[in-house]
């Protein structure tokens, strides 16, 4: 946080990141509240809502700030895009994971944009919340929110009056969350973000839309799907898995935690090749994985990746471990920066606070990572017998159209 000890270096920085967004504010006035707005976000404010933002900013009453979130004339869409090239400058790099996920904001009443009973994974029951469905820049260094997108209801979205009330954008119809997620990730990968892998849970990777636009975009991924998801002339993942023998499932870490590295079983095997070709090889290749808990191996969780030939496995691995970096990124983003902490209800001002706030948490991502830096239950079919199998030290998927195909070597 901001306190009265942050050094000259700290507020030149800022000073920086508020030069490179001023421009999408047209007066001095805006950009003099803004700079005051994402100061009083980063700043020691117990609950930041209107007034005690206002307060810390120095202002009498919070009309200022609300008028910046509601009534004054900017694209929080721009800005999204200033902050984009920001964390692509401070934090880019080439191997880096875009995540997607959403989260939940309980609000009580009916005229916030979006609101509704529905299912929030953030409180883990049904409450009366918004949802929003964000993407995440995660590398070796630290970790950004960079995209939003607010989660309407048909509720809402077959209701164009109250759309109008809440000041709801008329081309925006609906969109399931893995639709808002896809334009997310295309924005992504158009921005000057460098991004080699895409990652979520099984609400996106059981979406084959979702999947095919990564592999038409060249771009790898490890997304987790559901016990039931189906693999081509194998059934169901889980059911492929568990004709896997007791010697393919390896331990291996995803990546460390709270409590250190995070290691689970995991087993592997290399799916039927696919039509990405350079010359008569294969340019990348699909996978499907699981992860079993070492201490409750009833606990199994089911991926599907594309990665480019030649990826192994404990690099999958890894990368299915950084889907837990958005949480963090939620959970930073709510405690220090007040991302959940807003007394808007219309569409625009949900926008804007949940950009800045983002903003406000990519600085603190950026100073971070620059300190660090510096030291500071359905039946098999009777004819599906097991394809998994073992020839000169690797597992084969056995195909029942073709001959095997060679997976990953066991060490």
């Amino acid at each position: 946080m901001i306190d009265d000890l942050a050094d000259a270096t700290w507020d030149r920085e800022l000073d920086d990141l508020f030069l490179r967004i001023g421009h999408r504010f047209g007066r001095a006035d805006l950009r003099r509240r803004m700079r005051d707005y994402v100061r009083a976000l980063l700043g020691p404010v117990g609950r930041k809502n209107g007034w005690q933002l206002a307060e810390y900013a120095g202002h009498r009453t919070p009309d200022g700030l609300q008028r910046l979130l509601n009534g004054a004339t900017w694209n929080a869409d721009d800005v999204r895009d200033d902050l984009q090239a920001y964390v692509a400058d401070q934090l880019g790099e080439a191997d880096a994971v875009l995540i997607l996920d959403d989260t939940g904001f309980i609000k009580k009443g009916t005229t916030s944009a979006g609101v509704q009973r529905q299912y929030s994974g953030t409180a883990g029951r049904t409450e009366n919340c918004q949802i929003g469905v964000f993407a995440a820049y995660a590398t070796t260094r630290a970790r950004a929110l960079v995209d939003r997108e607010l989660y309407l209801p048909k509720s809402w979205t077959e209701d164009r009056g109250r759309c109008r009330a809440a000041k709801i954008p008329d081309e925006r119809g609906f969109a399931t969350k893995p639709e808002l997620a896809r334009v997310m990730v295309l924005r992504a990968l158009a921005s000057p973000l460098p991004i080699a892998w895409v990652t979520a849970d099984a609400a996106y990777g059981q979406e084959w839309r979702f999947r095919r636009m990564l592999e038409e975009a060249a771009v790898g991924y490890v997304l987790a799907v559901p016990k039931s998801q189906p693999v081509p002339r194998f059934g169901r993942i889980d059911h492929l898995f568990s004709q896997a023998p007791h010697e393919a499932w390896e331990r291996r870490s995803c990546g460390d935690g709270a409590k250190g590295p995070r290691v689970y079983h995991w087993a592997a095997v290399q799916l039927s090749a696919i039509e990405d070709f350079d010359g008569e090889r294969p340019t990348h290749q699909r996978w499907a994985l699981a992860r079993r808990s070492i201490n409750r191996p009833d606990q199994i969780a089911y991926y599907f990746a594309y990665a480019p030939a030649g990826t192994d496995v404990d690099r999958l691995v890894r990368v299915a471990g950084r889907r837990w970096a958005i949480e963090e990124c939620f959970q930073a983003a709510k405690n220090e920066c007040g991302l959940d902490q807003y007394e808007v209800r219309g569409y625009v001002g949900w926008m804007r606070h949940i950009t800045l706030a983002m903003l406000a948490h990519a600085f603190l991502s950026a100073t971070a990572a620059q300190a660090a830096a510096k030291g500071d239950a359905e039946t098999v079919p009777s004819w599906f017998r097991s394809p998994w199998q073992k020839s000169a030290g690797s597992w084969q998927l056995a195909s029942h159209t073709g001959p095997a195909r060679h997976v990953a070597s066991m060490r």
